[in-house]
């Protein structure tokens, strides 16, 4: 291929996918508007109109936010790529650090930095602006700008030495660099595992023993009928941030451990809570997670099959609007660039994703109602609906694309056939 024909390719994917994104979110502004003023029926005796259209609305604006951020997004792809922003970045670092391994590691680090400095008015506004309006938002600033001062600082702590690693294997791997740096991103996959609920996420909140004992015995109950172990249930302190509830688990191995947040422990009622957990425990016993993380692994196995090909003719740099560097390495400077366009090769999958996903969730409901209550489960789902404001009337395309948890009116369709 030639660096002009993969120019066009790149222009054609990156035309296709601000087009698609932008009909996907006035779809979904359009269909969501247009159901504001009418519960379905399904949930008319349980939903109050207020909260329906508080839902419509928050889907609205977040969705305006979206358009906003997809052209954000492409311009800034089309700076760092045809408008020679990375070519000149590289230039600049060059003079400064000579070639070498720290000219590598300038290169990545000033590209986290300013693709980091991008995002942060926009992190702020959704924070500040859009969760606040809705009445979500918990967060002070200053906790906001100290969250991002730790996730700064443990993701160079851990991100250096990881891309420090596999740029010292694509250099002296030879032609198979790219399988060996697949082995580095599984371990690295498992040991993040292994560290983040011990070591990263107390860093950010508080994890205090389940202390309700009622719930405690129940939620055990249900352990032991699912033939679950954890390491313990504790309850996050999810409030100092947002009003939005959730439940997961997280680890493996005999470090499982079921978290709950403090919003969710506070709305729901024991049994409501016992049928979400087993949900999520539905994940676990089916298999949900192993089979994601298996895809996920044959997908960066292929991923990096491909930037091993790409990384090795010029035309892949040129066709970027980059120059590569002659009798030096490129190999950070691929890592970018590949980065930069891999939501373009992945977008248009997304439905197939989505789809598996809901797949799963279904899956899941039926264990929950199996091993606990699906009354319960529904009733959950309603009160979470409307405590979260998820919109009950999703564009069916859009949600598609971007959901991968059903609409709320499915699910209890299927768990309440009779509703």
């Amino acid at each position: 291929m030639t660096s002009s024909a993969f120019s066009l390719t790149f222009g054609i994917f990156i035309g296709a996918t601000l087009l698609a994104r932008l009909w996907l979110s006035f779809r979904q502004i359009r269909h969501v508007r247009a159901c504001r003023d009418k519960v379905p029926a399904q949930f008319a005796a349980r939903i109050p109109l207020a909260a329906h259209r508080k839902a419509a609305d928050y889907t609205v604006a977040k969705c305006r936010f979206a358009l906003y951020m997809t052209g954000v997004d492409t311009l800034v792809l089309l700076c760092f790529t045809l408008f020679g922003g990375l070519d000149a970045l590289a230039g600049c670092l060059l003079g400064m650090t000579g070639p070498g391994m720290l000219f590598q590691l300038s290169l990545l680090t000033a590209f986290a930095v300013i693709s980091g400095l991008i995002d942060l008015p926009f992190d702020y506004y959704r924070q500040f602006v859009i969760e606040e309006a809705f009445g979500f938002n918990r967060m002070s600033r200053r906790l906001f700008f100290a969250d991002l001062l730790k996730s700064t600082v443990i993701g160079a702590l851990i991100g250096i030495p990881v891309v420090w690693l596999a740029l010292v294997i694509m250099e002296k791997a030879g032609n198979a660099w790219w399988l060996y740096a697949w082995i580095l991103w599984i371990a690295f996959q498992t040991l993040m595992m292994v560290l983040y609920p011990t070591v990263i996420a107390p860093r950010f909140n508080t994890f205090a023993p389940l202390e309700d004992t009622a719930l405690r015995e129940r939620i055990e109950r249900l352990l032991a009928r699912t033939g679950f172990t954890s390491n313990g249930l504790f309850v996050m302190d999810g409030s100092r941030r947002s009003s939005h509830g959730n439940a997961y688990f997280t680890g493996f191995g005999a470090g499982k451990r079921i978290v709950f947040y403090d919003t969710l422990i506070a709305r729901l009622s024991p049994p409501e809570i016992e049928a979400v957990l087993a949900h999520e425990l539905g994940h676990f016993r089916l298999r949900h997670i192993v089979r994601r993380m298996v895809v996920m692994g044959a997908a960066s196995f292929g991923f990096l099959a491909l930037l091993g090909y790409l990384k090795a003719h010029d035309w892949f740099y040129l066709g970027l609007g980059v120059i590569p560097l002659p009798g030096m390495s490129n190999d950070a400077m691929a890592l970018v660039l590949f980065a930069l366009i891999l939501p373009l090769l992945t977008f248009f999958f997304s439905p197939l994703l989505s789809a598996s996903s809901r797949r799963h969730e279904f899956e899941a409901d039926a264990f929950a109602a199996r091993y606990a209550s699906a009354q319960d489960l529904g009733s959950a789902l309603v009160r979470l609906v409307e405590d979260n404001a998820s919109t009950l009337t999703p564009d069916p395309l859009y949600s598609a694309f971007y959901d991968s948890h059903p609409p709320a009116g499915i699910r209890i369709g299927k768990l309440l056939p009779d509703t």
